[in-house]
């Protein structure tokens, strides 16, 4: 990688899941950064921390259009390099595997599973259609032998894959400390911006930081207008007596549940999806339909250990589709939604290319965007 003597500038305001990951490609590229967030390097109960990132674009069609199942698509083909650049870099390894995920019904929601299995085929491109496979129950006990004589019908997406958030997250940590020891600039952690400009960042404590360009990744906080937040809630339970290889889905009728295994007999489970800006601590009525849920896939989840309780807010546009643009001279990169690990990498390299096009006349010189 070759800097120039005096490299561009560019300030993050913002640390989840896209700062990180855009601070780490610009920092590759040569780029110093300065990445400023409210909450400490450590903190997980945000989005992109208590997020089950499943990378799921078939699943997620029910609910996504072609767009976001393209952007998914090329961000699966992204993960595996990125990571394996990550690794490289930092000696830190994260689960990834890519082993599809498992959709499931109880005898009475079967109808739900075939209409879910209809709308999937139905929005994919039809040279993707064999992608969704129906299974019956020999076949789940052969992909899932927890699961043996438990669901008559299913539905395999064998593309689809998971990676540990907790683990890329620490792992985006330390590759931007390298990088920023290397290429210049700093993390504020526990810093509230108070404003943006297209060449400032102004913090709440009076300090101004100046830049060759900003760029606004705080989700929520962001505060611009169409965007909303949405509330997620999930339970981490630890079950060694369960063993599942790849993430299942329980179609029921007023919610799909998903079970994300983790390692060490870990497994986050989700399906809360509320319309609030409450980002408060996890409901009784959520923890109890999450649990009993569980406890119908498999009853030795009964004896699970609850390990975590967390809610976040997952900042959406009203039409569900995620946005980098520039108004008024900063950079938006917002509108993850649901969708936050499904579709970043795509982005990323979006804004990356962008931005480094950009950057070019002010003192970049050769360029490390290939990996």
């Amino acid at each position: 990688m070759a800097v120039s003597a005096t490299p561009p500038h560019v300030a993050i305001a913002g640390a989840g899941l896209a700062g990180r990951l855009l601070a780490w490609r610009l920092l590759r590229a040569g780029v110093a950064v300065s990445l400023i967030d409210s909450r400490r390097r450590e903190d997980r109960d945000h989005a992109a921390g208590v997020a089950a990132a499943m990378l799921a674009p078939y699943a997620e069609l029910v609910v996504s259009d072609a767009a976001l199942f393209a952007l998914g698509e090329q961000s699966l083909a992204l993960w595996p390099q990125w990571l394996a650049v990550l690794q490289t870099q930092t000696g830190r390894s994260v689960d990834f595997h890519q082993q599809g995920s498992l959709v499931v019904a109880h005898a009475p929601d079967q109808p739900g599973l075939a209409h879910y299995a209809d709308l999937i085929r139905y929005r994919l491109p039809a040279d993707k259609r064999d992608a969704v496979r129906s299974l019956d129950a020999p076949q789940i006990a052969a992909l899932e032998p927890a699961l043996a004589g438990r669901f008559a019908r299913g539905l395999w997406l064998p593309l689809e894959g998971q990676l540990d958030n907790g683990q890329l997250l620490d792992a985006l940590q330390r590759a931007i400390d390298q990088g920023m020891a290397d290429v210049g600039g700093q993390w504020l952690q526990d810093t509230t911006v108070s404003g943006l400009s297209a060449h400032s960042v102004h913090t709440a404590c009076g300090q101004t930081l100046q830049a060759d360009a900003v760029i606004d990744c705080r989700g929520v906080a962001a505060n611009r207008p169409g965007l909303r937040g949405v509330r997620g809630e999930v339970l981490t339970v630890h079950c060694p007596q369960v063993t599942l290889q790849r993430p299942v889905r329980l179609i029921h009728p007023r919610y799909m549940l998903y079970v994300v295994p983790r390692s060490e007999g870990r497994f986050v489970i989700g399906a809360t999806e509320l319309e609030s800006q409450d980002s408060g601590l996890v409901t009784v009525r959520s923890m109890l339909e999450l649990a009993s849920a569980l406890y119908s896939i498999h009853p030795a989840f009964g004896e699970a250990r609850l390990l975590r309780l967390a809610a976040s807010l997952r900042p959406a546009t009203d039409d569900h589709q995620p946005v980098w643009e520039q108004l008024a001279g900063v950079w938006h990169l917002n509108g993850l939604y649901r969708h936050g690990y499904l579709v970043a990498p795509a982005l990323v390299r979006q804004a990356e290319q962008s931005l480094l096009t950009r950057l070019a006349p002010a003192g970049l010189s050769t360029l490390d965007t290939m990996q």
